[in-house]
């Protein structure tokens, strides 16, 4: 995968097996414009296409993991506007959905708008102490887009999905957690190491159980009982003719910590 330069609205790089995405428009906030919806979605597809990222790594540069959408993007012309963003990062979030690599998010500062929805499609969320909520699209009189309307009412149920989006109101990340947005709140300094070390572990693992496994549990508020366990069939069908599964079945009897390579 290409490293871009730190000039780029998004940073694309690479830990070992961990891709990371940095979004760098820390003068807006991260606010996603055009450059970026598009960097994103053409990073996403390299990354799609690439069998040796086995996690990739979300965060944001300067003050804010990400302040939403560009709104000079959408106050010069606001229904192209809206389509030059949203139809990139829409293409951007069913490839990120489709990984077999867990996506973990680096968050702090603000997560607002497109950034709490982006959010959302991560497996797992870390955010710094003092990071500050807002789906917010409601106070610029939108509804709102990249699956937030999909997400929110998984991650929080009903009645807070409700109340973050129609009242569009700024909390934090104690409450964040507390409603099930966040998996840690952790000091700001710790922050990096413990996102990275955690997309590390991941990257170690057997990426193909790992993938299905993301899917089965976000696909499961669609499928009935017996459609799901269809889907678990088939998906442990294919595990079973990984190299990882040989690896951990005979790491089992053997008494020792199994080794995978990701396939």
């Amino acid at each position: 995968m290409t490293i871009d330069s730190t000039d780029c609205a998004l940073v694309a790089g690479r830990e070992g097996a961990v891709a990371t995405l940095t979004f760098n428009r820390p003068a807006a906030l991260n606010a996603i414009d055009v450059e970026m919806a598009r960097s994103f979605l053409a990073a996403l597809n390299d990354i799609a296409a690439d069998r040796g990222v086995r996690a990739v790594l979300l965060r944001g540069s300067g003050k804010a993991f990400m302040a939403g959408g560009d709104l000079a993007t959408l106050q010069a012309d606001p229904l192209r506007g809206a389509a030059d963003l949203i139809g990139p990062m829409h293409e951007a979030v069913t490839l990120l959905a489709g990984l077999d690599a867990p996506v973990v998010a680096q968050v702090h500062g603000v997560a607002a708008g497109a950034g709490l929805s982006l959010m959302m499609h991560a497996d797992f969320v870390l955010a710094a102490e003092g990071t500050r909520f807002n789906l917010a699209y409601v106070n610029i009189g939108a509804s709102c887009d990249l699956g937030a309307s999909w997400a929110l009412p998984r991650q929080v149920g009903l009645r807070h999905a409700l109340e973050i989006a129609m009242l569009g109101e700024m909390f934090d990340a104690t409450v964040a957690q507390r409603i099930g947005l966040l998996n840690r709140v952790v000091p700001a300094d710790a922050l990096p190491i413990e996102a990275m070390a955690l997309a590390q572990r991941l990257a170690s693992g057997p990426t193909v159980a790992l993938g299905r496994l993301r899917r089965l549990v976000r696909g499961s508020f669609d499928r009935d009982l017996h459609a799901q366990l269809d889907a678990e069939s088939v998906a442990f069908k294919h595990c079973a003719g990984s190299a990882d599964f040989k690896s951990g079945i005979d790491a089992f009897f053997e008494k020792r910590q199994p080794f995978f390579n990701g396939c």
